[in-house]
């Protein structure tokens, strides 16, 4: 195996070894902490702009399962403690070398990942190279920066997915960067989905008479979406919306909320919520590096969940207005189902239930 690097923008360097792409990759270095699920985490569109890392130290040993990716594989690297290339599982249809190489995205193995972690805790995310050879100037790792990304992972002409079993509802699906389970959770219970590119002018959504609309995840800094933002103004109070992740953080910012760059942000699938409203603290699945400033929807919006370890916000209702969003993913592959039945309550307030 050919030697590699890591090299962070403040000069500090990993030596491991290569395996993926043969290529070099500059991105904005992450960590994510779920102990499974790597196949859903690089296909997670919202780590576009990104070189992933898995704190798990033992990554691909049940291969590639193309059935359950969320997306199409948009990271800008990755990085692991241990890779296994010897697949094994009775769904396997390749391993992970493979399929990097074949996505274009460089990997990196063999590297301590626990004390990487602890660099970007300490110090918050930065950006970072993955190369053959170590750099002299770094000015490429500093300069760069995550913009554009949703334009480039949003679909680029609408789509339409069936329901199942007896259609109910339709659902327009505003697409920053969707994960197929958003989707898959919506046909389940009885929803027809029409998939839009995130430029599409709210006239067109409600030209196409959708019983409600949901704003999906995607990547990148919110407030850099200022088209999106004044459609969403314009959909606001017209149908039930229910946002998620970079949806949730559009619809604050549409309503004239403020988001700001969290530390190294929350990803993982254990992220303990509380709901504000009752007595209950839900596990969740995350993957965001940006939060809504509670403070700054006071008296516009109501803040339902926040976060239990840092006390972020996780989730809005606005009321009168027919529309809540949460930070947290309640369609989680891999993770946990705890918060599926907001879908449920999506689909009540579409039948006329505030």
């Amino acid at each position: 195996m050919d030697k590699a690097y890591l090299v962070l923008a403040d000069g500090t360097v990993f030596e491991g070894r290569a395996f993926g792409a043969e290529i070099e990759s500059v991105g904005e270095l992450v960590f994510t902490t779920g102990m499974g699920g790597y196949l859903e985490t690089l296909t997670d569109e919202s780590y576009a702009g990104q070189i992933v890392m898995q704190t798990y130290p033992l990554i691909g040993n049940y291969g590639v399962i193309p059935e359950d990716f969320e997306g199409h594989c948009a990271v800008k690297g990755y990085v692991v403690r241990q890779w296994c290339d010897g697949p094994s599982n009775f769904r396997c249809q390749g391993d992970l070398d493979a399929y990097l190489k074949e996505q274009g995205v460089p990997g990196l193995w063999g590297v301590d990942t626990r004390h990487i972690t602890r660099l970007i805790r300490e110090h918050g995310v930065m950006n970072a190279k993955l190369c053959r050879e170590i750099p002299r100037d770094l000015e490429d790792i500093r300069r760069y920066a995550v913009t554009g990304v949703v334009a480039a992972e949003s679909c680029k002409t609408p789509q339409t997915f069936p329901a199942q079993g007896e259609q109910k509802y339709r659902v327009a699906v505003m697409d920053y960067g969707a994960k197929r389970s958003i989707i898959a959770q919506l046909q389940a219970r009885g929803c027809q989905v029409t998939v839009l590119p995130q430029d599409t002018p709210a006239e067109e959504v409600l030209a196409l008479q959708p019983d409600g609309v949901m704003l999906t995840n995607g990547p990148g800094d919110p407030a850099e979406n200022v088209y999106c933002i004044q459609q969403l103004k314009k959909l606001v109070g017209k149908l039930p919306i229910f946002g998620i992740c970079l949806g949730h953080q559009l619809l604050a910012l549409a309503m004239g909320g403020k988001t700001v760059k969290m530390k190294y942000g929350h990803r993982g699938v254990n992220q303990p919520v509380r709901d504000l409203t009752g007595d209950r603290t839900y596990i969740t699945s995350q993957n965001h590096g940006y939060a809504v400033v509670s403070e700054s929807l006071a008296g516009v919006g109501q803040v339902i969940f926040e976060n239990a370890n840092d006390h972020t916000c996780e989730g809005v209702a606005y009321p009168g207005k027919r529309c809540f969003s949460v930070q947290f993913h309640p369609e989680a592959r891999s993770g946990p189902l705890d918060t599926r039945f907001l879908f449920d309550r999506f689909i009540a307030m579409m039948g006329g239930q505030d």
